[in-house]
């Protein structure tokens, strides 16, 4: 939980860092940190502790990408939350994506990192590599997106699709493929 969380905190700023200078992007999120705790004495030896949000909590992403939540796409925070997230994918070419974005205003925590399934450049995250898929086919660029000039998911998108299909359509079909029997398989020779 501390290592995703604090990966996707180094991604924050610098997504800050190229953010913020533009005219007219204002603030940019912030993923707090989480840190372990050992505590010998308890129980439960292991804690984790993070600063604590009051306000409004809301989710800005959601996981798994069925809750269809308004305030993602209508706050100045949703918006800037999926660009923050399109900002990572295009970052990593499509191989890491934060996601699971929750917080009070700017400042977000219990996030999640979604990678393909070989991981991205050592790192796996705690996320199905569907949430990048999900992702890449409903993510909606907004101003943000375009003031840092990322590049739009939905003609990717819709390339990769119409490139498939063409390729299923050129694909033979098993009533034009000729059938073949295999020759007989030499018998195995035993050498001195």
């Amino acid at each position: 939980e501390c290592y995703v969380q604090n990966t996707a905190r180094e991604y924050a700023k610098v997504y800050a860092a190229e953010a913020e200078p533009l005219e007219g992007f204002g603030q940019v999120p912030e993923i707090i940190p989480i840190f372990l705790v050992h505590r010998p004495a308890n129980n439960i030896p292991y804690a984790t502790v993070e600063e604590e949000l009051v306000g409004d909590f809301v989710k800005y992403s959601v996981k798994d990408g069925k809750e269809i939540n308004f305030l993602r796409k209508d706050s100045e925070a949703g918006q800037k939350c999926c660009t923050f997230q399109h900002w990572v994918y295009e970052k990593t070419n499509g191989s890491l994506l934060v996601t699971d974005l929750q917080g009070v205003g700017m400042k977000l925590t219990d996030v999640g990192i979604a990678t393909l399934a070989k991981g991205y450049k050592g790192f796996k995250g705690n996320c199905s590599v569907s949430f990048i898929e999900q992702f890449r086919a409903l993510h909606q660029c907004n101003k943000y997106c375009e003031m840092l000039g990322l590049k739009s998911l939905r003609t990717t998108h819709q390339k990769q699709r119409k490139a498939t299909a063409m390729k299923s359509k050129n694909l033979p079909n098993s009533s034009t493929m000729k059938k073949t029997v295999p020759k007989k398989a030499r018998e195995p020779r035993d050498f001195i």
